[in-house]
């Protein structure tokens, strides 16, 4: 079977099919062909959330590596953990269990915590119950 020969969007003939040096995917937009973030500005100074108080930037700083790691797992693993401490939690009573849910509660509040400013008033109502029902479970858990 002959091989087809790549042309250009005018119809002429590339050269050994081969990209211009120079540009690494031909694509307008940025760097490596990729666009900017949706719904966040690229920012040249300071990472993190513009007008934010002194604590909020410090967690944001604090938060950087911890979520670089998690970024690097594979998707399954963090999952695996967190079902792992609530599977483990229901299933030990009394203090112990409390305590593998609180780390579960400590998470789900710190990602609930950094992901805020970005939240509508749906997503934002949302975090707020599912910590209001870890602390339930916790407490109920430390009394069985």
């Amino acid at each position: 079977m002959p091989k087809r020969r790549q042309t250009r969007a005018d119809g002429r003939p590339r050269s050994g099919g081969q990209r211009p040096r120079g540009t690494s995917s031909g694509r307008p937009g940025g760097p490596g062909g990729r666009p900017a973030p949706a719904g966040r500005p690229a920012v040249a100074g300071r990472p993190g959330t513009e007008g934010a108080s002194e604590t909020r930037r410090a967690v944001e700083r604090f938060s950087a590596r911890p979520l670089v790691f998690l970024t690097q797992l594979p998707r399954w693993a963090l999952l695996a953990v967190v079902l792992g401490l609530l599977i483990s939690g229901f299933a030990v009573p009394g203090p112990i269990g409390a305590v593998l849910l609180v780390l579960v509660g400590i998470l789900l509040g710190w990602l609930a915590y950094l992901s805020w400013p970005s939240l509508n008033a749906t997503g934002r109502s949302g975090r707020i119950v599912a910590l209001v029902c870890m602390v339930i479970i916790v407490v109920w858990q430390a009394r069985r």
